[in-house]
């Protein structure tokens, strides 16, 4: 397991290397006048060219980088070139909220497929189509449409929750707790429509084994030959699959976020995007890209325990 672990996080290492170096190279190179963007089209040439030496933009690409590199390797990303403020401390606020709806959604998405999967799958009949119609539903869906239908029914109609802003855990856990819920359903949806279709068909698949006649001709109750070895057995595919929907939730929270006004790395994204922050989007860049490493060695390490044949692979 050792050996499975550090060649998954050396994988994760040389991935988020070539990520960061694409993204900057591209950054810099389709740039245009940076400078002149920054102070705008009424700037004289001589306070562009300042700006531009200021930011070190009158030095080769290939030094800047390696310059850059080296900083952010000791957890350095320079600052913003509009609001001064740290990188780091900008992005790791706006991150936390991100990740308090991804991980939530998550959570939620795979208790509910879960729940629904073997549910289709051990009952079948009318029960598995109405669970397959839901799940196209939820899949053809986008999450915005989601968000806006949740808003203007459980906020605007019927004033259950606050239709957008976002509370701190600190600040109040029982703002925070409706602060989120609405968005946290929007995203679920679809995560929900894919996950379950594939614990539905893993869980079919794995009660044709010769195995599992076995289990149930020595006496083994239904449900500890479902929930204890079937699931077990059918966990790999529906770990694949819930782990690209996180990878996916991270970008897919961008609209649902603007939609209930939550301060998360969305915002950010656009805001940094927009104005030409290339300190910030590298930021963001990083955090995602560290994200995506440590979300994929753990569910490969979640993929080892469920299926050992997964480590010598």
């Amino acid at each position: 397991m050792v050996q499975f672990t550090l060649r998954r996080l050396g994988a994760g290492v040389v991935l988020l290397f070539a990520i960061t170096t694409i993204a900057y190279l591209l950054l810099y190179l389709s740039g245009g006048d940076i400078a002149r963007q920054i102070l705008g089209q009424t700037a004289t040439e001589e306070t562009v060219a300042k700006k531009a030496e200021e930011l070190g933009l009158n030095e080769p690409l290939v030094p800047r980088y390696i310059d850059w590199l080296g900083n952010a390797l000791h957890g350095d990303f320079g600052r913003s070139w509009f609001s001064s403020q740290p990188v780091a401390e900008t992005i790791t606020s706006r991150l936390a909220v991100t990740l308090t709806l991804v991980v939530g959604t998550v959570l939620i998405s795979a208790l509910v497929s879960i729940a629904l999967g073997v549910w289709a799958a051990r009952k079948r009949g009318w029960v598995d189509r109405l669970i397959q119609v839901l799940s196209i539903l939820g899949f053809a869906i986008p999450s915005f449409l989601i968000a806006i239908l949740l808003v203007n029914v459980f906020a605007l109609n019927l004033g259950w929750f606050q239709p957008t802003g976002y509370t701190r855990w600190s600040a109040s856990p029982a703002g925070w707790l409706e602060s989120v819920t609405l968005p946290i359903i929007a995203l679920s949806i679809g995560a929900v429509a894919a996950v379950a279709q594939q614990v539905r068909g893993s869980v079919i698949d794995a009660q044709r084994q010769d195995w599992v006649r076995t289990l149930r001709s020595r006496g083994v109750r239904e449900n500890k030959v479902i929930y204890k070895h079937v699931l077990r057995n059918a966990g790999g595919p529906a770990l694949a699959v819930l782990a690209l929907q996180f990878v996916g939730l991270l970008g897919g929270t961008l609209i649902v976020e603007q939609i209930f006004a939550i301060p998360g790395i969305g915002p950010l994204t656009i805001q940094s995007t927009t104005q030409g922050d290339i300190p910030i989007v590298m930021g963001v860049v990083v955090a995602t890209g560290v994200v995506v490493v440590v979300v994929n060695l753990v569910f490969d390490l979640l993929q080892g325990f469920l299926n050992p044949k997964v480590r010598l692979s």
